[in-house]
């Protein structure tokens, strides 16, 4: 039986509806259509960048991106251990290696101080997240790209909509990606996109998602011999999944803003709860919440204990995330072991993701606070 507070709800009306039964009706064009172009258009704008391309997972556009910028065998890709594993995976695709470095407790991202004493001859390019919806320290971060000549690469699937003094995130790295899988901001089911300022790179991209042939006309209906100039993959977005995305762009901005609202009444009632930590959100940084997270301070038997007791509640909660470097692929590839990456390792053993969506209502919100006073306050 599903609880009866989830993790996520994918928030959408009538417009969902309307635009998909659009692309249905007209029984063609499902893929290589009208609506692709118009979202990516969309995306450019909304985060402020001249170049996107969408993808059918925000896991493909990784690739992508590490394959448009030439990323290969003997390389190296700096990357965190506290996150989702398509992360870490993404060098591994295309024949670089995954180089972990530790997290910092500020925002829960990248530590430039073990990012800087990772950073050797090998190092092509710093793969950041923005865990949850936060951004990171991707200032003190590109400063070290730079300063290195290496490329700054975001993985922003997390955080569409969330800015550094009103710069998007998304814009600080040489290319960027997003995710629009079920539980972002913007879903579209399952979809990604790259966006950059480099011409040539968005160029690849293009070729890279459609098997490497030139999109300059439709393969479905051209009676024209195409060529294939490169290798290339099908990580084409369906029109259905695009007119899904357009329908959600066009309230994103009300989206963040009610998740926004939400977590600060949850914040609000957790406050007086000792026994969790919700981090604060640093000066100038603006939280879109893709998720709630918190640290039970205790960790560990007390975290797993206190799942189970809001699981029997009807109240969802997860771990997010594991460190990848522990998981029995990297320890049997690698060698990893524990104790190499500490404050990843301590604090996923304290993490502890809420129910957070936009149409969570204050009535659930009371009720998932008073399951945890129950718990840290029954004796």
């Amino acid at each position: 039986m599903e609880n009866k507070i989830p993790l996520f709800k994918i928030y959408w009306d009538e417009s969902e509806i309307e635009l998909t039964n659009k692309v249905i009706r007209r029984g063609s064009y499902w893929t290589i259509g009208t609506e692709t172009p118009i979202f990516e258009d969309m995306i450019s704008k909304y985060i402020g960048i001249n170049y996107c391309v969408v993808f059918n997972s925000g896991t493909s556009a990784l690739h992508a991106v590490l394959k448009a910028n030439n990323i290969g065998p003997g390389d190296e890709v700096i990357v965190p251990s506290f996150t989702f594993i398509a992360t870490a995976n993404a060098p591994l695709f295309v024949g670089a290696k995954p180089v972990f470095a530790d997290i910092e407790e500020q925002t829960y991202g990248l530590d430039p101080d073990d990012v800087l004493k990772r950073i050797n001859r090998k190092t092509k390019a710093i793969l950041p997240i923005h865990f949850g919806g936060l951004p990171c320290r991707i200032k003190e971060l590109k400063a070290i790209a730079d300063d290195h000549k290496v490329l700054l690469i975001e993985d922003a699937a997390e955080a569409f909509g969330a800015s550094i003094s009103s710069k998007k995130v998304g814009t600080f790295g040489h290319s960027s990606i997003f995710s629009f899988c079920q539980n972002k901001i913007v879903s579209t089911g399952e979809g990604g996109a790259v966006v950059t300022e480099d011409k040539e790179i968005f160029e690849k991209l293009k070729l890279i998602r459609s098997h490497g042939r030139p999109d300059k006309k439709d393969y479905f209906t051209s009676s024209e011999h195409i060529d294939y100039v490169t290798l290339g993959y099908n990580f084409r977005l369906s029109e259905i999944s695009a007119a899904l995305g357009i329908a959600q762009l066009k309230k994103v901005d009300k989206i963040i803003q009610m998740r926004r609202e939400n977590a600060a009444y949850l914040s609000q009632k957790l406050a007086p709860i000792k026994q969790l930590f919700v981090l604060e959100t640093p000066k100038g940084y603006s939280h879109v919440y893709q998720m709630f997270n918190v640290k039970v301070m205790k960790g560990g038997d007390t975290r797993e204990k206190l799942m189970s007791f809001l699981n029997s509640k009807g109240v969802s909660t997860k771990v997010n995330f594991y460190p990848v470097h522990l998981t029995k692929f990297y320890r049997d590839k690698f060698g990893y072991k524990p104790g190499e990456l500490p404050v990843t390792e301590q604090v996923s053993t304290q993490m502890m993701t809420l129910p957070m969506y936009p149409t969570l209502t204050k009535l659930e919100i009371d009720y998932v606070t008073d399951q945890l006073k129950n718990f840290f306050f029954k004796d």
